[in-house]
């Protein structure tokens, strides 16, 4: 079997060799019309299928590209390749305010933005005098490169399929990088990602920006080989035909896009002739066959149509490159002993409802401190204080010297503050080591663009050689190909470990690490986090289960509805009447 590096490269030389065949112009153009719509189609990969942002108005973007490069080259004269670059700017520009005004929006709000601004800038499109209303713009040259003329489609064709073939490796790299991976957390919530110091709306909208200025090279390529632009191909159901190309082929897949548009553009193409002659008369009933066959997807491949070629194709498998990789910055650590956190008289109202109530407490560097109580004490709403997942009502919280009360996720993990979840959060889609290489994301720093040209492989060496030192940390480094997703319930835990600990973090926050584990792996747990004490790292437990906490822990705060009942030595804890009456109910 081929290796899978070797799928791309010669999947490229097929296609940029099918000119040169004794091939029928019909196959050419059909191949150009699939090239448009597979770069528009790899926008909504990204934008949808991997970052979770439904759009429907892709069309509009295109037209964008399309419009500026007409209006330019036929009214004003201007070169078509410097249309393309007037017209990425106007894409982004108009990205930006949509963006802006649109992706703090979730649920079903956003598509329905999308659909509002793709049927505004469609509307606009056509009712601008300048731009020919809805006749739109004719005779737009063919572009020219080195001096020859790509009237034909035939010459089209190299240069559309060199830019979907450069735009899918673009995609490919990006996706696997550190940029990437903090858009592949963005479908799981922003809780997770902004816990490792990822901006999710900074994220959320490079998304947007990349599939802005694909729709808009897609709309540039159109409208020149087409030579004529108007309204109608940048509609809103030309937007929902991107986004079921995309579905249909794959949507969390790269290669997905290619797979939709084509089979979109051909079935389209025989429905139009075989269904008037069934049914008799003329009329779009093909969008009626898509609809059925969107639902049957949706229903029996929800992955789309790639995942059935992807199951012949060999699994891919990352190279281990990185045993000579120089390890990541490390921050300074405070001194043992000196005052880590200071919790004073923190507090968290939900209306009426009091959650916590003036909790104080510290912790000091090299110390474990549990905080326990019955289930619904308020434990991990005052984690969620302490973390920045939820504001203060009132109260301080300091770290390090610092008041961070206030401050956003993100900006408390910057501090040196990593923590874990009560419900596991994770990607399982990625395997183990991506997963814990996106707790490295603050001690790394390539951006979009380098991701995309290659150019941040040795800061990804050493990001993975950290993650896999964080994993044998744990006992975990023989699992770190497997995918996230199939790990059991112990293993995930001790993978969230092991992602906060990639943070290099001051303090080690672990919101009920033992849930739900069985007694082996909490013996397994228990002795991972005795290692990391006889390191010298500060952890602050929150959990339920006195008998997991009193072997581990220094001192311990006991909450009860939200009050802060009891503080001590484990002994001191154990031995109290109080205690015992909040875990086991007093005697009437």
């Amino acid at each position: 079997m081929i290796p899978r590096k070797f799928w791309l490269p010669l999947f490229a030389v097929v296609m940029l060799v099918v000119p040169v065949l004794p091939v029928p112009e019909f196959w050419i153009t059909q191949l150009n019309y699939i090239g448009l719509y597979a770069i528009v189609s790899l926008g909504l990969v990204l934008l949808t299928g991997v970052a979770g942002l439904t759009s429907f108005g892709q069309a509009a973007f295109v037209g964008v590209g399309a419009y500026t490069s007409a209006y330019l080259s036929v009214s004003l004269g201007v070169s078509p390749w410097l249309t393309l670059f007037i017209g990425l700017v106007l894409a982004v520009a108009v990205a930006l305010v949509l963006g802006a005004l649109t992706l703090r929006m979730s649920g079903h709000y956003l598509p329905l933005a999308t659909i509002a601004w793709g049927l505004a800038l469609n509307y606009t499109m056509a009712n601008m005098e300048f731009l020919g209303k809805y006749d739109g713009i004719l005779g737009v040259p063919p572009i020219t490169l080195f001096g020859a003329s790509l009237a034909g489609g035939r010459e089209m064709y190299w240069l559309i399929w060199v830019v979907a073939l450069a735009a899918a490796l673009a995609i490919t790299h990006l996706l696997d990088s550190r940029p990437g991976r903090a858009i592949r957390a963005l479908k799981s919530g922003s809780t997770m990602a902004e816990a490792m110091g990822i901006s999710t709306f900074r994220y959320k909208l490079t998304a947007f920006l990349l599939a802005a200025m694909l729709a808009s090279v897609s709309g540039w390529l159109f409208a020149h080989f087409q030579r004529t632009v108007n309204p109608s191909p940048f509609g809103l159901n030309k937007g929902i035909e991107f986004l079921f190309m995309a579905v249909l082929g794959g949507v969390g897949h790269v290669w997905g896009a290619f797979t939709g548009a084509a089979v979109v553009k051909i079935v389209e193409d025989e429905l139009q002739v075989l269904l008037p002659q069934l049914i008799g008369t003329s009329g779009n009933f093909e969008v009626i066959v898509f609809g059925l066959v969107l639902i049957l997807v949706l229903k029996y491949a929800p992955d789309g149509l790639w995942t059935f070629v992807q199951r012949w194709l060999p699994a891919p498998k990352r190279v281990r490159d990185w045993a000579d990789a120089a390890p990541l910055p490390a921050r300074d650590k405070p001194a043992p002993g000196s005052l880590l956190l200071d919790v004073k008289a923190v507090r968290k109202e939900f209306g009426g409802l009091v959650a916590v109530n003036d909790v104080s407490f510290t912790i000091h560097a090299g110390d474990i401190m549990g905080l326990i109580g019955p289930n619904g004490a308020g434990k991990s709403t005052t984690f969620n204080l302490i973390t920045g997942v939820l504001s203060l009502t009132r109260g301080e919280v300091s770290f390090r010297g610092q008041a961070v009360g206030g401050l956003a996720s993100r900006e408390i993990a910057r501090r040196g503050m990593s923590r874990t979840f009560q419900h596991v959060k994770m990607i399982p889609e990625m395997t183990v080591l991506e997963n814990v290489a996106l707790g490295g994301y603050l001690r790394t720093g390539s951006g979009t663009l380098k991701a995309m040209l290659r150019l941040d492989r040795e800061e990804e060496k050493r990001l993975f050689a950290e993650a896999e030192r964080q994993l044998a940390r744990i006992g975990m480094v023989g699992q770190m190909h497997e995918l996230a997703g199939n790990l059991a319930l112990g293993p995930q835990r001790l993978m969230e470990i092991a992602r906060a600990l990639c943070t290099d973090p001051a303090l080690l926050l672990l919101d009920e690490p033992a849930a739900g584990l069985r007694l082996k792996e909490k013996q397994a747990l228990a002795d991972v986090l005795r290692q990391l004490k006889a390191e010298g790292l500060s952890i602050l437990l929150v959990e339920h289960d006195m008998d997991f906490v009193m072997g581990l822990v220094d001192h311990i705060v006991v909450m009860e509805f939200g009050t802060r009942l009891i503080a001590g030595t484990p002994a001191e804890v154990q031995a109290s009447p109080v205690v015992r009456a909040a875990y086991l109910g007093t005697e009437h």
